[in-house]
């Protein structure tokens, strides 16, 4: 039997500010329209509010979810996104003029005019206290870890012992691997933690490595006892369905990379790897496509994107991509690459897999867990081992790549309907 669940949409309310989803927002997205996207008697919305946390109008949060979703153009069609045309074009064979590589980064607009829109629709998010509007038994289901560092928001918990805060929890990177976030991060993190052994009932995650972490942490919180979900995420739907038409021909072979241009994701290994294939092999070297906006202390990577001729003709980089053109540049390419340092998860991984896309993955214990076998795993400090195996996928009717593919057709993709089925008779247990 279910129970009734209050989903907190206080981050994901902040995203209409960005141009396209990261895996948090696709994970946090695909949560609120599970709970939220058509209104239902046991589901309630949450948010932060003006005058804290309130449980807000189920309308109002079915039109900021939905709205989102389309903000970020999760329905548009390939051939309807300027930025993938222009990744095809440049594939296909047109050069760029800059000194270094070619970068296409498209806005969203009408940021402004959705806000005002759903202001004048639903007026400002006043809603009620959630101590007092909840029902008995209520599950309240934070996917966001937003704002899990400040304890003022959860404190309406204590005076609800019956409504059960379940926090889902990415991984323990900020405090396991702080030299590749923000210095403010790791205090951060720590508070999250403090806050989710404090207010928590349960936990989800996607890994059991980030499982084990999280035990090991929360141990000297007294929170030894927490329960804990495994549950891998699954792609969008949007990355299994078939294309409805044919994938269009590339007109050279190509990478791709998709992730947050950051320091654990490892773009520097990537990029000194197209310098010298294109040293080596000149026009013949395979093209790089980078999927993912620009984040924090990488000047040595756009040094190397704006100012390295070497790579000009190789290297694109790319933001504001919808889902579906995601897709189509995985369906055409010769291999995913995620050379990461440190991952919780790694949902590119899963959307790949779930194109039947072969994987270059770094050997590290996320990684093996959630790549299920199906990939080829390389040692991320291993310069010369990935440029070995790229070169490897890159060449036409490569049996390197064919076996790597075969791998990837195997793999078993969990689907969002098993997931959640696991994830509401997990809130329904506690």
């Amino acid at each position: 039997m279910g129970c009734p669940v209050a989903f907190d949409i206080t981050r994901l309310a902040t995203r209409v500010l960005n141009r396209t989803p990261n895996g948090i927002d696709r994970i946090d997205s695909a949560f609120a329209r599970r709970f939220l996207g058509a209104p239902a008697p046991d589901h309630f919305a949450m948010m932060m509010t003006l005058q804290g946390p309130r449980v807000i109008a189920a309308a109002g949060a079915a039109d900021i979810v939905n709205g989102i979703f389309a903000h970020w153009g999760e329905d548009e069609a390939p051939d309807a996104d300027e930025s993938y045309r222009r990744i095809v074009k440049w594939i296909s064979g047109d050069a760029n003029t800059f000194e270094g590589a070619e970068r296409v980064a498209r806005g969203r607009t009408g940021q402004a005019a959705g806000v005002i829109r759903w202001l004048g629709h639903h007026g400002f998010p006043l809603g009620k206290s959630p101590a007092a509007a909840l029902p008995k038994g209520a599950r309240y289901l934070n996917v966001s870890q937003f704002p899990l560092w400040i304890p003022s928001y959860f404190r309406w918990l204590k005076q609800r012992p019956d409504v059960r805060g379940v926090f889902f929890i990415h991984d323990l990177l900020p405090i396991e691997a702080p030299e590749y976030f923000r210095k403010a991060e790791y205090e951060r993190h720590m508070r999250r933690l403090a806050n989710l052994a404090e207010f928590g009932a349960a936990a989800i995650v996607t890994t059991e490595v980030v499982k084990e972490t999280l035990q090991r942490h929360l141990a000297p919180l007294g929170r030894a006892d927490m329960q804990i979900l495994v549950a891998p995420i699954p792609a969008s739907p949007i990355f299994s369905g078939r294309a409805a038409k044919p994938e269009p021909q590339f007109g050279a072979p190509y990478f791709v990379a998709c992730g947050t241009i950051e320091p654990r994701k490892n773009h520097l290994l990537l990029l000194h790897v197209w310098r010298e294939l294109a040293r080596r092999d000149g026009a013949g070297a395979p093209k790089l496509v980078l999927i993912g906006a620009r984040g924090w202390e990488n000047e040595n990577v756009v040094d190397l994107l704006e100012r390295c001729r070497a790579i000009r003709p190789h290297v694109i980089e790319a933001s504001g991509l919808s889902t579906p053109s995601l897709k189509a540049l995985l369906e055409g390419a010769r291999a995913l690459l995620m050379p990461s340092f440190a991952e919780g998860f790694g949902l590119p991984i899963a959307e790949a897999l779930a194109c039947g896309t072969p994987v270059i993955a770094s050997d590290i214990a996320a990684f093996r867990e959630s790549g299920g076998g199906c990939v080829t795993l390389v040692s991320p400090i291993d310069g010369e081992k990935w440029l070995e195996t790229i070169r490897a996928f890159a060449v036409p009717q490569s049996p390197e790549r064919a076996t790597a593919e075969a791998r990837a057709k195997r793999f078993e993709a969990p689907n969002w309907d098993g997931y959640f089925a696991t994830v509401e008779a997990f809130l329904a247990s506690l």
